[in-house]
């Protein structure tokens, strides 16, 4: 756990600076991704809680970025992490397009049940991301918890044909991923559990209810990079580390994350700096011979500006800002002095 201090709120709105940059393709129902980018003593560090996310839980993410810029990153194991495509809600026709963007990428990650779209679009997208990967191409797909159970069910029947690595939070709840996993048992193609734990109240539900065979593993949601990697262990299943379309500031923390897991058996949700038009640095950490490299990202005085966000949207983001930091500073059970940031964050 983190032996951290929180900051005082001065110190990171001394470099605080909110970007707004454009999607390539529109993901998770926006066409821009909003983040605050501001530097510690261990380099620069991101927080960007999606906008729909309430302060307490965005707190969780503001002790990540904490942690990240004010604390080393544990010793990393590899300096190099392999990455998947990611494939937002496209037309099938646009698939290939999309893929380009992932040079090397022997992965690819799909985005299913979007609520404007129907399962025949999942299928015909599947399908064509199968034939332009071919046949030893793997292929995830992430449902974010978009099916009811008997929607997921013959979804996943739908989608069995293309050889799935796994299906990502077909349910919304613990219990639903639960019995989807027993309905499905028999097809062989494993569960996993986003939401259900870094949007948990107990994070390692999922995994005593047996309802997951992995879990996706992000570091800014759970806390940072080594309260991500204990919970990691604790649930004592598989994960894959992953990402919240970052900026490449906020993907070199999962980098770093994914540089310290003690194994890392599936290719990272790390690559997505593709899906952005523009970024805070001239060298984005973006998917080359289908891998990122673990480093620290330094943005870039010009693109910042460049990319700033409007007057109205930089107070937003900085009002949310002070009243994350009031909570882990005056949250319930929360220690004052010199005590560990993580335990802030429960």
């Amino acid at each position: 756990m983190s032996d951290v201090a929180l900051p005082a709120l001065h110190d990171l709105l001394a470099t605080a600076r909110v970007v707004a940059l454009p999607l390539v393709t529109r993901f998770r129902g926006i066409d821009v991704r909003e983040a605050l980018v501001f530097e510690g003593p261990e380099g620069w560090t991101e927080f960007a809680p999606f906008a729909e996310y309430d302060d307490i839980e965005a707190a969780t993410w503001l002790a990540a970025a904490i942690d990240f810029g004010w604390r080393t990153p544990p010793s990393a194991r590899r300096d190099v992490i392999p990455v998947n495509a990611t494939v937002p809600a496209v037309d099938a026709d646009a698939v290939p397009a999309v893929l380009e963007r992932f040079p090397g990428c022997r992965t690819a990650k799909v985005k299913v049940a979007a609520s404007d779209q129907t399962l025949e679009q999942d299928v015909a997208r599947v399908r064509a991301v199968r034939a332009a990967m071919g046949p030893e191409g793997r292929i995830r797909v992430d449902a974010n918890g978009g099916w009811n159970l008997d929607q997921a069910e013959h979804a996943i029947h739908a989608l069995a044909p293309f050889d799935l690595e796994y299906v990502e939070q077909p349910c919304p709840d613990v219990a639903e991923l639960a019995e989807i996993r027993t309905r499905t048992k028999y097809m062989g193609i494993p569960i996993a559990a986003d939401e259900s734990v870094r949007r948990a109240d107990d994070p390692l539900a999922v995994a005593a209810a047996g309802a997951a065979d992995l879990l996706v593993v992000k570091a800014a949601p759970l806390g940072g990079i080594r309260r991500a990697l204990d919970i990691a262990e604790r649930a004592g299943l598989p994960f894959v580390v992953s990402s919240a379309l970052d900026t490449s500031v906020g993907l070199a923390m999962g980098a770093h994350l994914a540089a310290a897991a003690p194994e890392l058996d599936f290719d990272c949700g790390l690559g997505t700096a593709s899906l952005l038009a523009a970024d805070v640095t001239r060298d984005p950490l973006l998917p080359r011979d289908g891998a990122i490299d673990v480093r620290r990202i330094d943005p870039d005085p010009a693109l910042l500006d460049r990319s700033r966000a409007d007057e109205d949207r930089t107070a937003w983001w900085l009002a949310r800002l002070e009243r994350c930091h009031a909570i882990l500073a005056e949250g319930p059970g929360a220690p004052s002095g010199d005590a560990g940031l993580a335990d802030r964050t429960g």
